[in-house]
């Protein structure tokens, strides 16, 4: 896989991250309302990429920096955001592939520390970040309450 930096919103982000948004829908029952804006994503305050097999765009994650504090959220802080891979290619580790590009754009930029927030309902993406490092914070932003919501963090 090639990973490339992509804006949030080019054209093979956006149908990554609407393809995504079905997922939530299928596994929730609704698309995630976390409010998003495609400039948090843009260097030197995020950053997000897209990962391709023979040219076609399979994968996608991005960051974006936090520098107030809002327990957990600590200044420093890099929040994961709209890490997907498409189900035909699921199980080849190219999520991890993305998520260490992630890591390293974010220590590169001075981020302390990573922080996300993921569901229940997402297994996949629970056992990815808990073999990847991360460990249980409270639960912050738009899901801070809901019963199904994971959040997690690494030290960079």
């Amino acid at each position: 896989m090639e990973i490339f930096t992509r804006a949030y919103d080019h054209p093979d982000s956006a149908k990554l991250i609407a393809d995504l948004q079905q997922v939530f829908v299928v596994r929730y029952g609704e698309a995630d309302h976390t409010p998003v804006d495609a400039a948090q994503f843009a260097a030197p305050r995020g950053h997000f990429v897209v990962g391709y097999l023979d040219g076609v765009p399979v994968a996608c994650g991005g960051w974006r920096a936090h520098d107030v504090a809002d327990d957990p959220i600590r200044p420093g802080d890099a929040e994961i955001k709209r890490m997907y891979t498409v189900d035909a290619v699921r199980g080849r580790g190219l999520s991890r592939r993305v998520l260490a590009v992630l890591e390293d754009a974010a220590r590169a930029a001075g981020r302390t520390r990573v922080v996300l927030e993921t569901g229940q309902r997402q297994p996949e993406a629970i056992r990815l970040y808990e073999t990847s490092g991360y460990a249980r914070i409270d639960n912050f932003g738009v899901y801070r309450h809901h019963p199904e919501s994971l959040c997690y963090a690494k030290e960079l």
